[in-house]
């Protein structure tokens, strides 16, 4: 009860930050309650400094209410969806994925770009924007301000592939007649899933096509998702061999995150209800409960980050960004013109 309670004002100050955010992230879906929560909790740290009252709980948000959130994550994921649609998309996924990756080591290296702001920045890119990037964070202990100037880096590279993904795609020749094209390149090669509902939907609008575009965009997307797995499993374990090794002892089952076993049986039971007839509309609070989390995690995180400083050390990182934004895009174009997809 005592650690309940010591949470209290630093949770109260992040719900603060977090209602208004929500509210604005659906009023403006493209930017998004996250990135909108994180500018203000940035903002707010310019003036205030969290007191001792307050610390306890903003840090009990940016680390468990973040894990929490990628719980609650799970339950949008219908594996069998998933896996109907990663026949078509899945080798797209794995080339993209790995090509982010490679060009976020390389750059890291080249660049001379800490680590932990490479291992995020690259994840972000590649797998699903602001909630791979929570995922990771919580398994390589990345501080708060990493964590912010990734999710801006990534919010920037978003909001330029809803914009101008939809002019490319008409320049390219992608067919019009139909969003199948379209929407696995946009669930591919669009990092977050806001931005690509926002390029998906306008390329639907353009062309008078329903939701055919959003739907297999989305699908696309939550395929995607489940890279954050295999992904977070690989980083905490040589984490914990890292620790291991630095202690002179290494435990296979401390590199097991267990947040990610908890999102794991979450997409079983989403699964296994929706087979036996259960709507899916059943979970949809869980899912805006997921996203109403990470809202408040990036509120803390914003608070405990210095802007000023973010602004200075933003070139290089924003560089990184750019290439892996750039490579995922082109090898998201070859795949699906060597698969004969446009």
């Amino acid at each position: 009860m005592q650690s309940i309670k010591k949470n209290i004002p630093g949770l109260a100050v992040c719900l603060t930050i977090a209602v208004p955010s929500w509210l604005l992230g659906k009023l403006v879906p493209v930017i998004g309650g996250p990135v909108f929560s994180i500018l203000i909790g940035m903002l707010i740290a310019l003036f205030w400094t969290p007191g001792a009252s307050c610390k306890p709980g903003i840090g009990f948000t940016s680390k468990k209410i973040l894990q929490a959130a990628v719980v609650l994550l799970g339950f949008g994921l219908n594996l069998n969806v998933v896996l109907q649609t990663g026949k078509q998309s899945l080798p797209i996924i794995v080339c993209t994925i790995t090509t982010s990756l490679l060009v976020a080591f390389a750059l890291h290296k080249l660049l001379h770009i800490d680590g932990e702001t490479g291992t995020l920045i690259g994840v972000g890119s590649s797998i699903c924007g602001g909630s791979a990037i929570a995922a990771t964070a919580s398994v390589i202990n990345a501080d708060d301000e990493k964590v912010a100037q990734s999710i801006s880096v990534i919010f920037f590279f978003n909001v330029l592939a809803a914009l101008l993904f939809p002019l490319l795609g008409q320049a390219i020749g992608f067919d019009t007649t139909s969003g199948e094209a379209f929407g696995i390149f946009a669930g591919t090669a669009v990092n977050d899933t806001s931005s690509v509902t926002a390029a998906a939907s306008t390329w639907d609008s353009m062309w008078n096509l329903g939701s055919q575009t959003l739907d297999k965009a989305v699908t696309v997307k939550l395929t995607r998702t489940l890279a954050i797995i295999p992904i977070t499993l690989v980083l905490s374990l040589v984490q914990a061999k890292k620790a291991g090794n630095g202690q002179g002892r290494f435990r296979l089952k401390n590199a097991f995150p267990l947040f990610i076993l908890w999102f794991i049986c979450a997409s079983v039971v989403t699964t296994l209800c929706t087979s036996l007839g259960v709507s899916g509309a059943v979970f949809r609070p869980l899912k805006e409960l997921s996203k109403f989390f990470i809202i408040m995690a990036m509120a803390a995180i914003g608070l405990n980050s210095n802007l000023v400083k973010l602004v200075k050390s933003g070139g290089k990182p924003l560089l990184l960004g750019a290439c892996c934004w750039v490579s995922i895009t082109a090898v998201s174009l070859l795949m699906q013109h060597v698969m004969g997809l446009w």
